[in-house]
């Protein structure tokens, strides 16, 4: 087997074991003493214990450990890089949102499902929320960005690299019965805006922080408003095949045109300064 084949079949092994560990924690929680978060206290340590093995290389067997180290990805990032990576992985965001925008005019997108949060105790909610924060930002930029990317980006480069990440990013999402392909742009934009911040800094702490934080904030979105995290709100407008080109439709396309060169413009910063800080530290 090809070490980027390896790489992808890990990365979907690893992925796929802590997501489902974790989905499956929660669903025992709502059935069993849901009054009391004690799913978070059983993933905390597996989750620690995932991420020092699988992304920081410790452990046993040892012949092992610097390969796991090189796949995840979890290297250090120069002070001086941290407001560049996140300035515009989070234009990134922003500009896949408005990209969104525009979609939702052109195709009806899905309504999220998820939890009824109002018959579960704040508390227990809020712990959930946050601690499938932390693995999904954990777990799946380790998986994706790390080990999947990774391995392919270090023989074919980078723009196949993103791509089949990105597909297999959307695909991993299809476990939920609401996304199907309309929503596979979503995610490969996503993915994308991830893999760039892994690429340029070649780690993936800055991708952790924003995508722990913007599922954070659209589980929020979903909980308090019913926005669905691909939406770009909670009421569905309708197609412009049934409205025509409006002006709410125009403007949509035009913002995401100008955030989107904007966000161009970040990160060629990011790579530019990244490549500096490896020449300046080599």
């Amino acid at each position: 087997m090809s070490a980027p084949i390896r790489a992808v079949v890990l990365g979907l092994a690893i992925g796929l074991a802590g997501a489902l560990t974790w989905s499956r924690l929660v669903a025992a929680n709502t059935r069993y003493l849901p009054t009391v978060p004690w799913a978070v206290a059983v993933m905390a340590p597996i989750l620690v214990a995932w991420w020092h093995y699988l992304a920081r290389g410790r452990g046993w067997p040892q012949r092992t450990a610097e390969a796991r180290k090189l796949l995840g990805r979890a290297n250090g990032v120069p002070d001086h890089l941290w407001g560049p990576a996140l300035g515009a992985g989070a234009l990134g965001l922003l500009s896949t949102l408005l990209l969104q925008a525009v979609l939702a005019r052109l195709v009806t997108l899905p309504q999220q499902r998820d939890l009824d949060p109002s018959q579960y105790p704040a508390f227990t909610v809020f712990a959930w929320l946050v601690m499938s924060a932390a693995v999904s930002g954990i777990v799946e930029e380790t998986a994706a960005r790390g080990y999947i990317q990774g391995g392919i980006e270090r023989r074919y480069g980078l723009a196949p690299a993103i791509l089949v990440t990105g597909m297999l990013f959307g695909a991993s999402h299809f476990t939920h019965p609401e996304v199907g392909l309309v929503l596979l742009p979503f995610y490969v934009a996503v993915s994308a805006v991830y893999g760039l911040l892994a690429s340029a800094t070649n780690s993936t702490y800055p991708s952790m922080v924003l995508h722990a934080g913007g599922n954070l904030f659209s589980a929020f979105g979903l909980f308090v408003q019913g926005r669905s995290e691909w939406a770009p709100s909670a009421v569905p407008a309708p197609t412009i095949w049934a409205t025509g080109p409006d002006g709410p439709f125009l403007t949509s396309v035009g913002a995401f045109m100008i955030v989107g060169a904007v966000t161009v413009f970040a990160y060629r910063g990011l790579f530019r300064a990244a490549r500096a800080s490896t020449q300046i530290t080599a």
